[in-house]
C-alpha cells in the first residue's frame, strides 16, 4: 500500500457492517420469506454469501443466494476486448413474486446495476428488487441508489475503492486510493 492509500474498513469493521446490512435486509423485508440474494461477480457474490451467513444465524432461515456475471449486459462491451471473460450465472430458485436482493462491493456510476437489472429481467418478474452495496462512493451517472448501504465514502471521481474479502484476496478491508483512476 501506498502513503497515497487508506483503509477505511477493517476486518472487524467489515464484519460489523455486514451484520448490520443483514439486519437491515431483515427488517425491511420482514423477515427471510421469500427474499433472494444474488450477487454480482466477483465480490458482490462474496458478500452476499456471508449477509446470508448472518441471516442464517439471526433468524435460522436458510436465504437462497444466486450470482450474476453482467459482463454481456453492459454497456461499454466493446470496449472491454474481443474475447471478453464471462463468468457464471446462477440463480437457485425462480425470482417470480420473490424480493431480490442484488449485492455488489462499491457501487459508483450506477451502470454495472442497470446491467444486473436487464439480465435479471431475462429471468423472471420479482415482485420487488432491493440494492445492498458495502460502500457507495457516489458519482452516479444514472437514477439508481441503494437500499440498503454498508458505508458511505466520500471520494473524488479519479479515486479507487477497492474491496478486498478473504476467499479472493486472502485480506478482508476497504482500501481507497487517492487520484488513481
Amino acid at each position: 500500500m501506498t502513503d497515497a492509500s487508506a483503509v477505511v474498513l477493517s476486518a472487524r469493521a467489515v464484519a460489523r457492517t455486514i451484520s448490520r446490512m443483514a439486519d437491515e435486509i431483515l427488517e425491511r423485508t420482514d423477515g427471510p420469506d421469500g427474499v433472494v440474494l444474488v450477487g454480482i461477480q466477483r465480490r458482490g457474490v462474496e458478500i452476499a454469501d456471508r449477509l446470508a451467513d448472518v441471516m442464517r444465524d439471526r433468524d435460522g432461515s436458510i436465504v437462497p443466494r444466486g450470482a450474476l456475471d453482467i459482463t454481456l449486459y453492459r454497456d461499454d462491451l466493446q470496449t472491454v476486448g474481443p474475447r471478453p471473460v464471462v463468468g457464471r450465472t446462477h440463480l437457485p430458485v425462480g425470482i417470480d413474486g420473490r424480493t431480490v436482493v442484488i449485492v455488489d462491493d462499491v457501487l459508483f456510476t450506477g451502470r454495472t446495476i442497470r446491467a444486473a437489472l436487464d439480465e435479471l429481467a431475462d429471468f423472471g418478474r420479482p415482485a420487488r428488487i432491493m440494492l445492498a452495496v458495502l460502500v457507495d462512493r457516489g458519482g452516479r451517472e444514472l437514477p439508481i441508489q441503494p437500499d440498503v448501504v454498508g458505508r458511505v465514502v466520500d471520494v473524488a471521481p479519479r479515486d479507487r475503492v477497492d474491496v478486498f474479502v478473504p476467499t479472493l484476496d486472502g485480506r478482508d478491508e476497504v482500501v481507497v486510493s487517492r487520484g488513481t483512476t
